[in-house]
């Protein structure tokens, strides 16, 4: 492993589908940190179609990586531009003969027979859902929005421990539905609600998993609230309020 690239064996069976085809399938997977929250699937050659890939001259720079040459790839009569790309002559010689895809332009990945969302999965990212009789009161602005004894308390890596509400322990009243949706390879789907408490909307501070992922299946319909812009009280304690990548 280089300093500068953080590479690991990949224990799972990945696929990645393109008009309904796999152009990589591979149970020899290289999970490379391209960015610190999560990695990257690297496949090696020989686990991809490359008769699919097609060089198109452009290029794309890392600086622990090196250039990295783009492909666009062609299955059937779809053709997906730079999809596709490979550190030819990267300093790091263990990623010259892999080949990566951009996450959003293939149209299905797999890790063994089920399908993962958003991006690859850190497999040092836990997602804990426990029942408790904590008391737990949401405040904003001096007015207390939700109060429950009946939390569903979500730990999940790296992150501020969220406190999930019944919709019964939450004034509705004081919701307004937003647009906004937001994807987690580890939980689903969410929607948001806006707030409104003395005149202000605070947006998009609520947010609930209709039909969560397996893991998170024990939230479905439980409310939440940013513990980075609001106030929370725990068993009578105010929390701090955390720092992490939403505040």
């Amino acid at each position: 492993m280089s300093d500068r690239v953080r590479i690991e064996d990949g224990p799972k069976r990945v696929r990645a589908y393109l008009g309904g085809r796999a152009v990589a399938d591979s149970t020899n997977v290289k999970l490379v940190w391209e960015i610190p929250y999560y990695p990257a699937y690297y496949f090696p050659a020989e686990d991809v179609d490359l008769d699919a890939l097609e060089e198109r001259g452009e290029t794309t720079r890392s600086p622990s990586r090196g250039d990295a040459t783009r492909f666009d790839i062609t299955v059937g009569d779809k053709t997906t531009k730079n999809a596709a790309y490979r550190h030819l002559d990267s300093p790091v010689e263990e990623l010259r003969d892999l080949v990566a895809f951009d996450w959003g332009a293939m149209d299905a990945w797999f890790e063994e027979d089920e399908p993962v969302y958003v991006h690859p999965r850190d497999p040092y990212t836990r997602v804990d859902v426990l029942q408790s009789t904590r008391h737990v009161r949401v405040e904003i602005d001096g007015v207390t929005v939700a109060e429950s004894h009946a939390p569903r308390m979500l730990f999940e890596t790296n992150l501020p421990t969220r406190y999930y509400l019944p919709a019964t322990d939450v004034r509705l009243d004081m919701l307004t539905r937003s647009d906004t949706q937001t994807a987690c390879p580890y939980k689903g789907t969410a929607s948001y609600h806006n707030v409104v408490v003395n005149g202000k909307s605070y947006d998009d501070i609520v947010w609930y998993y209709p039909t969560p992922l397996r893991e998170s299946e024990q939230v479905a319909g439980f409310l939440c609230f940013y513990n980075e812009k609001l106030d929370i009280f725990v068993d009578g304690v105010r929390e701090e309020r955390v720092r992490s990548k939403f505040s």
